[in-house]
């Protein structure tokens, strides 16, 4: 199992680069951040888990800024979005700015892909809610066209584009790993559909991850296809959970910090982080 570290990076937090410098020198396999454009100012969608929206969520760097600034500091971390909302970003210029950075890191980069929750963000994308799992489903097809054909093309209901030229390609053939994010009634489908690997939502319990783990697998053999890798997210695990992911044959571990701390506090969280998950990674 490899073992990264999630978190987000704002303008009150220790910076991209020497986050990414940080979590390489200990041992860390990979750096995943989060993504949120803008929290507008009156909501009503309900939140997640509940409570009020976090207050490092107002602040978030652009993730594909911070991921430029930790991989040029770095030689070896994979770095990732979890998640990128896809359905918030044209396909054209997203396709172009992760192809870019997977050139410019050396192949390093990994897409978390993701729908999103929050309503009123998603509109003031122009995004309708109720159609935002086929926009990103379609989404990704067209950075996948973007990414393999050297004349790509696309003709959905959501995009569409008439043939084009687009470089740089990915050094990942025939992309850079995509982790659907998410568990709803369709997720493993989508999964197995287009994407190459399942980000599972954070913080669940072993057991129920099991419980999605094996729902995943079993529907990959039904389709004649293999093992999916699955990606979880714990927050403030102990040594045993941590060592039950690896049991469960979990693909990558990222040990949330959250809420996002400022530089020093977050050098401490990273040592015992590291302390933590000595010897389990892979």
């Amino acid at each position: 199992m490899h073992i990264g570290i999630f978190t987000g990076v704002t303008d009150e937090s220790i910076g991209p680069a020497e986050l990414g410098r940080a979590v390489e020198q200990r041992g860390f396999e990979s750096l995943f951040v989060a993504e949120h454009s803008h929290i507008p100012v009156t909501i009503t969608t309900e939140i997640p888990g509940g409570g009020e929206i976090p207050h490092d969520y107002h602040r978030n760097f652009d993730p594909f800024i911070s991921l430029s600034f930790a991989a040029a500091a770095t030689q070896h971390l994979r770095i990732g979005t979890a998640v990128a909302l896809v359905v918030q970003r044209d396909p054209i210029l997203l396709a172009k700015e992760i192809a870019s950075l997977d050139r410019a890191s050396g192949g390093r980069f990994e897409l978390g892909a993701g729908v999103g929750w929050l309503r009123e963000e998603m509109r003031n994308h122009g995004t309708d809610p109720r159609t935002r799992v086929a926009l990103q489903t379609e989404r990704l097809r067209a950075m996948d066209a973007i990414w393999s054909d050297e004349q790509a093309e696309f003709h959905g209901d959501h995009v569409d584009f008439d043939p084009l030229y687009s470089w740089p390609k990915p050094i990942g053939r025939p992309r850079p790993p995509i982790w659907l994010g998410g568990w709803g009634p369709t997720t493993h489908e989508r999964i197995l559909d287009h994407a190459d690997g399942w980000l599972a939502p954070v913080g669940i319990p072993v057991d129920e991850l099991r419980r999605g783990v094996d729902e995943l697998q079993a529907l990959a053999r039904e389709e004649g296809k293999g093992p999916v890798p699955v990606i979880a997210t714990v927050f403030d695990p102990t040594r045993a959970e941590l060592g039950r992911l690896a049991e469960a044959g979990i693909h990558r571990t990222l040990l949330g910090i959250v809420p996002v701390r400022p530089h020093d506090a977050t050098l401490v969280e990273l040592d015992r982080l590291a302390e933590l998950s000595g010897g389990l990674a892979d």
